[in-house]
């Protein structure tokens, strides 16, 4: 490899070109984690690796996501298969999509591949109505696995979540202190443990900090579908019923709401503040940049990885929950209530 092409690697990974020669011949002296950096450092240059570095994978781990148009799905994805990568597995991405295979169906065909263990990310454990019994089956046939997003008593294994209570709370309270008095919340369907997590942070909040009963703060609810022409739909009905500012289960029905609102001649921030919740990739960069309670999408996924492959080295994880705390992140599209 040419000096050239020494330097910019070393550049890259931030390592003198001594270290990258280490690497890129194979020498033992070199910490997993430089050796990491070495080769992330080619891929993003684009060049290709060496034959002899390329190493058998210690196994398959398998990813089963909703459908990636939620931005929020494939950031947590990227996490997970690079801190897998690291740890030498190979992931296998399986993506829910309307009218395509159900989650038993991709189970199914990942234990017949052998995988090593499974990360759930927002599946049916999720969902209050659905049958839970089928994850202590899956545990019944030695296949580890770790659930994210969701929440049940009836499935042993861990689970990582972001706290969606404590996250209305941020959102209602930076909303008051701003002079709003009637917020409303868009939400998807009330079946999903999260969504019932939001409407009790929601409800408790209202109540705590705006002196409303919890009927009047129910009534502030809107069940709608977890997309942009969701968000859109319940933000008209709750501008009908007076809201000032809205608070969003996800960054796409936010996008879905500001559409809603200057479709009525209104301006957010100026006439209606809106929140929205994730902080996704790319979701700065929107017109006007969007306020929104971030999830802990590193420090959630890394998490889930180090349970599963704990359970996958044969050591007991603690069952039960792990929580996240999410993080506010103001920005410009939220602002004091119009006088």
């Amino acid at each position: 490899m040419t000096t050239a092409r020494l330097s910019d690697i070393a550049a890259q990974a931030g390592v003198s070109e001594a270290t990258v020669s280490r690497v890129l011949n194979g020498k033992a002296n070199v910490s997993a984690t430089t050796r990491q950096t070495v080769l992330a450092a080619l891929d993003v240059l684009g060049y290709e690796r060496p034959t002899r570095l390329s190493r058998r994978s210690a196994g398959l781990i398998g990813l089963i996501t909703p459908e990636l148009s939620n931005p929020i799905f494939p950031a947590l994805a990227q996490v997970i298969e690079q801190v897998l990568s690291r740890h030498g597995y190979t992931p296998v991405l399986c993506t829910q999509t309307p009218g395509g295979s159900t989650e038993d169906e991709l189970v199914e065909m990942l234990v017949d591949r052998g995988v090593a263990g499974i990360v759930f990310v927002s599946g049916l454990h999720a969902d209050s109505t659905a049958d839970h019994d089928r994850y202590a089956r899956l545990a019944g046939r030695g296949v580890p696995f770790v659930l994210i997003n969701g929440y049940s008593e009836r499935i042993d294994a861990p689970f990582i979540s972001p706290d969606d209570r404590a996250a209305m709370w941020m959102a209602v309270q930076h909303l008051a202190e701003l002079g709003h008095e009637r917020i409303g919340l868009a939400v998807g369907q009330r079946r999903y443990v999260p969504v019932l997590r939001k409407i009790e942070g929601f409800t408790a909040a209202m109540r705590e900090v705006l002196g409303l009963t919890g009927q009047e703060a129910e009534g502030l609810v809107h069940h709608t579908l977890f997309s942009v022409e969701g968000g859109h739909a319940a933000a008209g009905a709750l501008l009908d019923k007076g809201c000032t500012a809205i608070v969003c289960g996800s960054d796409m029905m936010a996008l879905g709401a500001i559409r809603a609102v200057r479709q009525r001649g209104l301006a957010v921030p100026q006439d209606v503040s809106v929140v929205g919740f994730d902080d996704s990739p790319l979701i700065a960069f929107t017109e006007p940049p969007l306020t929104t309670v971030r999830q802990p999408v590193e420090a959630m996924a890394t998490a889930a990885v180090d349970a599963l492959l704990e359970e996958v080295g044969g050591n007991a994880v603690q069952r039960g929950e792990f929580m996240f705390q999410p993080e506010l992140v103001m920005r410009g599209s939220t602002g004091a209530r119009a006088r």
